[in-house]
């Protein structure tokens, strides 16, 4: 099997070309070099996919028995690319995200579910974000859905719609956010209660099912999450005090009190969210086509042993804005009777 992969360094693509070159795959990269190296055993082809030589050059290193594409975010140039490569590539698998739906993040979601509309050749500019609701990404990574299919079809192209990916090598930081702060322990806020369902996917998880839709020529969009209603919050934060060996009092605080306090959503708690839609994302299309989502406790585990082995200094620019800062987490614990 012969794979290009668009992007290939970080995160989900770096897995993606792991997990291809295990299976004995030939694996081709395509990225400017930046974000990371390449792993040992890859093809690796420099160039930037907004440059139209770049891409021609790349073109000529084909066939391809399918691409993977985790670096497509401008519809404008999904197009380009996608009608640069149709000709030698069999099929396209574009890694896209459950923005794309009209509801998100407010509405319970299938693939069934209205998406945004976003022309196939639309620019940077297209879109716009809205308080708790669209924004400019959902719109885009929507357009460039309508760009692959127009040129690939229905039938050769397969849409992976994940949520939130945790796991080794995630560099957004909310997972690693919290697994730090159940090592520092003591007295911790916690979004109650503790049996909300998440639904967070692991990435070696989405990973090993794009590559199954590769191999088993699987076509069409699909929501790719952890089942609903398995995993909780309450879960997630005890196996990260498992995996840290910290001693952590998680203090339990209302939604109410915490949007009272003005506790910033998905940044300051990472991963809490009070709409509806945020944790019911049906997946169970994906899960017949063979997903196969490992406990989150793993994930955590896992993930902690990167972060211990390799100290992940490198996070993304938006890990900054995660977490709360000591004098907020106190001031919240002081307004339920207590502090750190």
């Amino acid at each position: 099997m012969r794979l290009l992969v668009l992007g290939g360094t970080k995160f989900v693509g770096r897995e993606v070309v792991y997990q291809a070159l295990s299976c004995g795959w030939a694996v081709t990269t395509f990225n400017r070099g930046r974000s990371g190296e390449d792993p040992v055993g890859v093809q690796a082809i420099r160039g930037d996919r907004s440059v139209e030589a770049d891409v021609s050059r790349l073109a000529e290193c084909g066939p391809w028995d399918a691409v993977v594409d985790t670096s497509a975010y401008v519809p404008r140039n999904m197009l380009a690319v996608a009608r640069r490569l149709e000709p030698v590539a069999s099929r396209y698998v574009l890694i896209s995200t459950v923005s794309v739906y009209a509801g998100w993040p407010v509405e319970p979601l299938s693939e069934d579910s209205p998406l945004l509309v976003a022309p196939p050749d639309a620019g940077p500019d297209f879109g716009e974000d809205t308080e708790d609701g669209p924004t400019q990404y959902g719109y885009q990574k929507a357009g460039t859905e309508a760009a692959v299919k127009d040129v690939f079809g229905s039938e050769r192209t397969t849409v992976l719609r994940p949520g939130v990916v945790l796991g080794p090598g995630e560099y957004v930081g909310r997972l690693p956010w919290w697994l730090r702060r159940a090592a520092a322990g003591g007295r911790v806020v916690a979004p109650a209660p503790p049996q909300r369902s998440i639904q967070p996917v692991d990435v070696r998880d989405l990973a090993a099912f794009a590559l199954r839709c590769v191999e088993h020529g699987t076509a069409g969009a699909f929501n790719v999450t952890a089942p609903i209603g398995r995993e909780t919050f309450g879960g997630l934060l005890t196996a990260c005090a498992q995996a840290t060996g910290g001693d952590p009092e998680y203090v339990w605080i209302p939604d109410e009190a915490l949007l009272e306090a003005g506790v910033r959503q998905w940044s300051e708690l990472p991963l809490w969210r009070t709409f509806e839609g945020v944790w019911r994302v049906d997946s169970t299309p994906a899960l017949r086509a063979g997903l196969d989502c490992r406990p989150l406790a793993e994930t955590v585990r896992d993930t902690w042993q990167w972060l211990v082995e390799t100290g992940a200094e490198q996070m993304h620019e938006r890990a900054v804005e995660l977490g709360l800062s000591p004098e907020r987490e106190r001031e919240l614990l002081a307004m339920v009777g207590g502090s750190n």
